[in-house]
């Protein structure tokens, strides 16, 4: 299968900065690129990895070359770091976004984030926001590695870095991987993702609403004493 064409790195490279507050290595996104790109096959990435595929490099640091000429991010020394016109063109993919009834309810990103870390403890998980770049996360217990869920809360912006990150979580540990969305309207723009660039985690990611969410929230808190009990070891 074919590299990706040199436009099609952009963007990613710019996603990526953000998600890791900013700055990082070009010896690092080489591998942390790929993730963005499933369409490389098991060979590509057994070379990009073990650097051993000179065209992929090449690829990658033409992509940062266009960024930094057009000032979205600054190259110095092998660290790429994302400029204030970068961060505009990644916010710009949130301009598809259509309000919906929720925002009306004032549902937030944050709020969603909090009431999955308090449905995971109410289901006796260790559950932690904001854990690496992840938006929340659950583990078996606060002492284990493993991330058991993996959560990207989507209110808007670009579904496709969300969907790179859950394939991340996937193949790294076999997390649970889930896409929570603000509304069903989005989730013909998940299913389009799904059938094109993420197929092979089509079958493995659940996505839920917000709706959904707030509901399994007001009712579990009812009974979170209780259920705590029959989860005792």
């Amino acid at each position: 299968m074919s590299l990706p064409i040199t436009s099609s790195i952009e963007l990613p490279i710019l996603q990526e900065l953000v998600v890791v507050g900013g700055s990082d290595y070009l010896r690092f996104l080489y591998q942390r690129l790929i993730a963005y790109f499933p369409q490389l096959s098991e060979r590509e990435i057994f070379e990009i990895k073990n650097e051993s595929n000179p065209k992929w490099r090449s690829a990658v640091q033409k992509a940062g070359k266009i960024l930094d000429e057009n000032g979205c991010i600054s190259r110095r020394q092998g660290l790429w770091t994302i400029t204030n016109k970068g961060i505009e063109a990644v916010k710009a993919e949130t301009l598809e976004f259509t309000p919906t009834k929720l925002e009306e309810k004032q549902i937030s990103h944050s709020d969603i984030q909090k009431m999955l870390t308090e449905i995971g403890f109410a289901l006796g998980y260790y559950a932690e926001t904001e854990f690496e770049f992840y938006d929340v996360v659950w583990r078996e217990n606060e002492k284990t590695q493993r991330l058991s869920h993996v959560f990207e809360v989507q209110s808007k912006g670009n579904i496709d870095s969300a969907f790179a990150k859950l394939k991340r979580a996937y193949e790294a540990q076999r997390s649970k991987p889930y896409l929570i969305i603000s509304s069903e309207r989005d989730l013909n723009r998940a299913g389009k993702s799904l059938s094109r660039e993420f197929q092979d985690l089509a079958s493995e990611v659940r996505i839920l609403t917000f709706v959904q969410i707030e509901t399994v929230h007001r009712n579990l808190q009812n009974i979170a004493e209780i259920i705590r009990e029959f989860l005792l070891k």
